[in-house]
């Protein structure tokens, strides 16, 4: 089974590796969007029960990521899901659909879309409330998992795809990555994400 898990530079880093995938997700026959426009007057709305964090689009980066990530978001696939890795100082992980079951806490990690995509690395660094894929040992096996920073891990830079950058909501991004937490880095709390929403830029205050 592939899973994707928080591994840490050093240890961390690993942290960030899809290691494998579950069967049901190889049959899925849903693919990754490829060498789309992307609208650059659109921005993420991730609402979460910390508070809402909006994301910038880097299309000049990372264009099929982004459209990737458009797709599933406005399919609804992360809604209900959560951040199910969290490590103070180095950044917070979410967009595994098996997270919308409680029940699966040992699965957490597993899940994605059913495809992978291809590494778009580029020259935007991780600093901190850069977004990027979450990735195995393979450079082309990111899905869905993503993860915000927290820290500036440095050390990521050109080997996963950074693609954007939160424009409002720092104060949600550090309650997140502060809060309490147990071992395999899972919070004590759950940090929901209720829904991710795209939308016009201008229409976010």
């Amino acid at each position: 089974m592939k899973a994707t898990n928080l591994i840490c530079a050093l240890s961390l880093v690993a942290g960030l590796a899809l290691v494998s995938s579950s069967k049901a997700d190889q049959t899925q026959t849903n693919n990754p969007p490829e060498n789309q426009t992307v609208n650059t007057n659109e921005v993420a709305v991730i609402t979460t029960t910390e508070g809402t964090m909006v994301v910038e689009f880097w299309t000049d980066a990372a264009p099929n990521t982004i459209a990737n990530f458009k797709k599933l978001a406005n399919s609804g696939f992360y809604d209900g899901t959560c951040f199910h890795r969290v490590i103070k100082g180095f950044m917070i992980q979410g967009g595994d659909p098996l997270t919308k079951d409680p029940s699966k806490e040992d699965m957490l990690g597993t899940g994605g879309p059913g495809y992978s995509i291809k590494a778009e690395f580029n020259d935007h660094p991780h600093v901190r409330g850069v977004i990027s894929m979450a990735r195995s040992q393979d450079p082309d096996s990111a899905g869905s998992q993503f993860f915000i920073c927290h820290g500036d891990p440095s050390f990521l830079d050109h080997q996963y795809t950074t693609f954007g950058k939160l424009i409002k909501g720092d104060d949600v991004l550090e309650k997140i990555a502060t809060t309490p937490t147990h071992p395999q880095d899972r919070p004590d709390k759950r940090m929901g994400i209720i829904s991710i929403k795209i939308v016009p830029r201008d229409s976010v205050k």
